[in-house]
């Protein structure tokens, strides 16, 4: 047994696979497991991060064969500063990021959230409703004091999908060659070829055999709620729009399969959509 420190962090997005491939990776005789799924080293207040023993980010009872240890925090790719704290302390981490299309994504964060705390959680309009012009790669104004990153985090549902600014800022701190980006339908259409193109750029060999696909965290809720509307979502369709082709001209990942492209080029009607999402939710469309 000895001491083997965190080498490669999937970053984000939330509700955009990291379960799904966290566990899959944990499936490998060469990737050691963690403690836990999301260590969220990077992503804590000054204080706290002042007061951590930054040599213990890793594990004490790794094996010879372990030649890799993953931390999943999606939180990582969101807060302001974290990529930042993880570059002074391991700047040479490789980095993994899995997007999905972000109106979908949303949807899918603000079921989770109503599930879970049906009487505390945003409903459907405050999650949709702070969407500034940019990415925030500092912590806005208006969250700062006492239980400003907790109110950043309520706030964060739409910015949690500005994926060009995301990316443009993640590029900024760590180069290229340290970043793999995954589209979250491919992962799931192409399980294997996503893991070997993993499993690559973590420095471990190809699996044998592949582990099982397993859609984790997906459930079958049933909430209480405001409905989205075909209004909402081209509202956010069209918030989303730059950062669509920022993600795009900045990954090379195509997102014409997303909901969110289909719904600017008219391939998809708003207010089915919006049904849809109602449906799965268990609510009346509004």
């Amino acid at each position: 047994m000895a001491f083997l420190p965190f080498t490669f962090s999937i970053v984000g997005a939330q509700k955009a696979g990291t379960s799904t491939l966290q566990w899959m990776l944990n499936q490998h005789p060469q990737v050691a497991r963690p403690p836990r799924k999301e260590m969220g080293w990077f992503d804590v207040d000054e204080a706290t991060w002042r007061e951590l023993d930054h040599a213990t980010y890793g594990i004490t009872h790794a094996r010879p064969i372990h030649a890799a240890l993953g931390d999943a925090t999606p939180r990582y790719l969101l807060m302001p500063g974290a990529l930042e704290r993880m570059r002074t302390q391991r700047p040479d981490m490789r980095l993994i990021a899995t997007f999905r299309d972000p109106i979908d994504r949303l949807v899918s964060q603000w079921v989770m959230v109503r599930e879970r705390q049906p009487d505390k959680a945003p409903d459907w309009p405050e999650m949709m409703a702070w969407r500034p012009d940019d990415f925030p790669t500092e912590l806005p104004a208006e969250f700062a004091g006492p239980g400003g990153r907790a109110r950043f985090m309520r706030a964060s549902g739409v910015i949690r999908g500005y994926y060009g600014g995301q990316v443009r800022h993640g590029l900024s701190v760590f180069p290229r060659e340290q970043w793999l980006f995954i589209d979250f339908a491919t992962m799931l259409a192409e399980p294997n070829a996503t893991l070997d193109r993993v499993t690559e750029h973590i420095g471990v060999g190809r699996f044998k055999p592949y582990p099982p696909l397993r859609k984790l965290m997906a459930g079958s809720p049933s909430i209480t709620g405001t409905a989205p509307t075909g209004a909402d979502l081209m509202t956010l369709a069209r918030a989303l729009e730059p950062e669509l082709a920022g993600y795009v001209a900045q990954t090379g990942l195509s997102v014409d399969h997303w909901t969110t492209e289909r719904l600017l080029t008219g391939q998809l009607d708003a207010d089915e959509q919006a049904a849809t999402y109602a449906a799965k939710a268990g609510l009346q469309p509004s």
